[in-house]
């Protein structure tokens, strides 16, 4: 009778293991300030790294190829449980496991990928954080025709390689009724120097502006995006409000870095024993506006007072 009691003693009381798959470099800030974010998420449930849990991470840099090495070696470790950012590390991951549990963060959208059945009961061994619903593209076409009403040519960055990049452009062609008087153009986020030609190619006629869609690749090469915006004077709206203190114009999108927060019960409920399959995804409960008052300046723009009455956060 005893010993049923005294082996689950033992299974609580042993050492868990994570796994960490982050899609972006192990020097990126933003990266830093998320997993951070988790660990405190975690250490307030009780989880200490080195003590009750064992964290290994891997970092991606953006890179496919790497990612599913990673992935590989932390399926490898045999881990309880595994935290996954963005869209290209949790499909790195289900490439080779349908068993290992697996909380993803930043999925745009999670049933066309095939990451999960529903939302409201997964029903697979992945599960996770959505930051955004395809309809709030279209939103990102607003803001920047609201700011710049004489744009007419806009080029959308994108990543046809995932579902995601797919949707979002697709809802915001859906936005493009002809009243707003725009042309709407793809420009591929897998090649900086790609990048940079089309963009290039965009500026050398006026009234044309860019809407940056929330992708890994974009995320990786935000700092020639910014600085390929600010040199040619492009008005451009992006997903997240890190975009924008690092000199960005205008951002409407949720708080990546409280999903990682919030990643942190879900991993807590399946080392508990809990079953991804019964935990629903979900999406955030604020998205937050940002502006660049500084950058609108450099830009010739003024900013509508309503616009700046609605941001939740204004450089100056």
């Amino acid at each position: 009778m005893a010993w049923p009691l005294a082996a689950r003693a033992q299974q609580a009381d042993r050492m868990r293991r994570v796994g960490v798959l982050e899609a972006r470099a192990a020097d990126d800030r933003e990266g830093q300030a998320r997993l951070a974010a988790f660990l405190q998420g975690l250490q307030e449930l009780g989880w200490t790294d080195g003590r009750s849990v064992r964290i290994d991470y891997r970092w991606a840099a953006a890179d496919t190829d790497r990612s599913r090495i990673y992935a590989a070696e932390l399926v490898a470790l045999a881990p309880d449980v595994i935290l996954a950012s963005a869209s290209q590390s949790t499909a790195a991951l289900l490439q080779i496991t349908r068993t290992v549990p697996i909380v993803f963060v930043n999925v745009v959208d999670p049933v066309g990928a095939g990451f999960v059945a529903r939302l409201a009961r997964p029903g697979g061994n992945a599960t996770g954080f959505t930051p955004f619903e395809y309809s709030l593209s279209g939103k990102w076409l607003e803001l920047l025709k609201e700011i710049a009403p004489n744009l007419t040519r806009i080029a959308i960055l994108r990543d046809p390689a995932i579902a995601t990049g797919i949707g979002q452009f697709a809802a915001i062609q859906a936005m493009a009724s002809p009243s707003l008087g725009v042309e709407l153009s793809p420009i591929d986020v897998r090649d900086g120097g790609k990048i940079e030609r089309d963009i290039v190619a965009l500026a050398r006629e006026s009234n044309g502006g860019l809407i940056v869609t929330a992708s890994s690749g974009a995320v990786a090469l935000r700092e020639l995006i910014i600085t390929l915006a600010a040199r040619h004077r492009l008005p451009a709206v992006y997903p997240f409000r890190y975009f924008v203190t690092s000199g960005g114009l205008i951002s409407y999108g949720p708080d990546p870095t409280d999903q990682f927060r919030r990643a942190a019960g879900y991993v807590d409920r399946i080392l508990k024993g809990e079953k991804a399959a019964d935990l629903p995804v979900q999406s955030p409960t604020k998205y937050e506006l940002a502006i660049n008052l500084k950058t609108a300046k450099a830009l010739g723009l003024t900013m509508p007072p309503s616009l700046l009455a609605r941001a939740d956060q204004v450089i100056e």
